[in-house]
């Protein structure tokens, strides 16, 4: 019989022969593989960038002007070594990107404070900017996910997908470097949230959990066109609310209520809910002794 992996052929046969060029497709698999920095040193590069601009975390304290700039050429450096292990920019000018990229770093910096502001305002249980820094997935994620979006702006190949795919693992928010995201975004709870590829989010939305801005189900031909949801200005979409298509559009100031299910456009100052049929019978299972 003969046996397909990864697009390699090799026999399977039921004796040592077989085990033979098992080995063997292993080994050539081993040889042709695409070299990237592991998952691990791509997160902890983040991570340190995200320290560097919110001391919240604990990680690390830097106390004098040079210091800040020694961290910030140090992850310059980082990300250029980086880009050097990865096969697929081999050919890139990586010395300019990583410049590119930290040019955008007061950029990012600014968006998540945005980010912070919209969090403390739109959850009650948010005592303070320190807590959100410290302790709010939805943050962590939207630091990983902003980092990753400029990596992606520069064309910048694997990073980005492995960056917001690690704060995926730790968070369970899962957004895609590619989709695009305005200023003022809260994420309360987080947990469950999906945003795709082409979604297309305005300033000072509201999402909580279990929110999926999907695709309706295209052909692979279709993966370069818009699969994803936009969402305009000041809208709030609730738990559960499932929201497909590259042609719907949310419109501003509309409310989308929990467990709603919308493939077409909702107009501005909409307010779209699902009404389940539930039935309670009041003591039911009460003895009628009492």
């Amino acid at each position: 019989m003969v046996v397909q992996l990864y697009g390699c052929n090799f026999r399977w046969m039921n004796n040592s022969e077989s085990l033979h060029d098992f080995f063997e497709h292993l080994l050539d698999q081993q040889q042709k593989q695409e070299r990237v920095p592991s998952n691990e040193e791509i997160r902890g590069w983040a991570e340190k960038l995200i320290c560097v601009m919110f001391p919240q975390l604990s990680t690390c304290v830097l106390t004098s002007m040079e210091e800040v700039q020694q961290a910030f050429r140090k992850l310059s450096g980082e990300l250029e070594i980086m880009m050097s292990s990865t096969t697929a920019c081999k050919e890139f000018n990586r010395s300019a990107l990583a410049e590119k990229f930290f040019n955008r770093v007061p950029e990012i910096y600014r968006l998540l404070n945005t980010d912070i502001e919209a969090i403390v305002a739109g959850d009650p249980a948010a005592h303070s900017a320190f807590e959100v820094v410290r302790a709010y997935p939805g943050f962590y994620a939207l630091c990983f996910y902003r980092i990753a979006h400029e990596l992606h702006q520069l064309k910048i190949p694997m990073l980005p997908r492995i960056l917001t795919e690690m704060a995926h693992s730790r968070t369970g928010i899962d957004i895609h470097p590619a989709a695009t995201i305005g200023e003022y975004f809260c994420i309360d709870h987080g947990t469950g949230i999906v945003i795709g590829e082409t979604a297309n989010i305005g300033n000072h939305v509201k999402i909580y959990q279990g929110v999926t801005l999907g695709a309706l189900s295209v052909k692979k031909e279709m993966a370069f066109t818009k699969r994803h949801p936009t969402i305009e200005d000041h809208v709030v979409i609730y738990s559960g609310a499932t929201i497909l298509g590259g042609n719907t559009v949310i419109g501003h100031h509309s409310v989308i209520g929990g467990n709603v299910w919308l493939t077409e456009t909702v107009q501005p100052g909409s307010l779209v809910s699902h009404q389940p049929e539930i039935t309670v019978v009041e003591g039911k299972f009460l003895s009628t002794t009492l």
